[in-house]
């Protein structure tokens, strides 16, 4: 458990509460993940948008994503104390650390063979015309080497 894994949590606050509290909660919660030992690497609060079901008699919410750097320890203490405050709504936590480097992965794959298919720095002309890359010689000095 002591390799850093990177996990994005995020919560809905009851639309009930106003900023300053929403705030609050995202403030205490970062500092429960590095009280932890974790690190919260991005911090954004999405706003107030409207969710896609009904939840507690509820169509709105405040949305906040933290993305965080740590073991896993943090994250189930996070998601303990979301489970028993009455503000937060819905929480999701995904631990991305595997998809990005799989993102990479195939990224770096799809640069390698875009640079196998453009042939190394070869021009378009170039490509097509073949790969005679030297240059034609005039046909007056030719005829002046077939005299000598």
């Amino acid at each position: 458990m002591d390799t850093h894994r990177q996990y994005e949590v995020v919560f809905i606050v009851n639309p009930d509460a106003d900023d300053d509290e929403v705030s609050r909660l995202s403030d205490g919660f970062k500092q429960i993940v590095t009280d932890q030992g974790g690190v919260v690497t991005k911090h954004e609060s999405m706003g107030r948008r409207k969710l896609a079901y009904e939840i507690l008699h509820k169509t709105e919410g405040n949305f906040v994503l933290l993305e965080i750097e740590g073991s896993g320890r943090e994250i189930a203490e996070l998601e303990r104390r979301m489970r028993v405050n009455d503000r937060i709504i819905r929480y999701i936590t995904v631990r991305v650390d595997e998809d990005r480097q799989r993102a990479e992965k195939f990224k770096a794959k799809r640069d390698k063979k875009a640079a196998r298919r453009s042939g190394g720095g070869k021009t378009e002309d170039q490509k097509r015309a073949g790969s005679s890359a030297e240059p034609v010689a005039d046909e007056g000095a030719e005829a002046s080497l077939d005299a000598a």
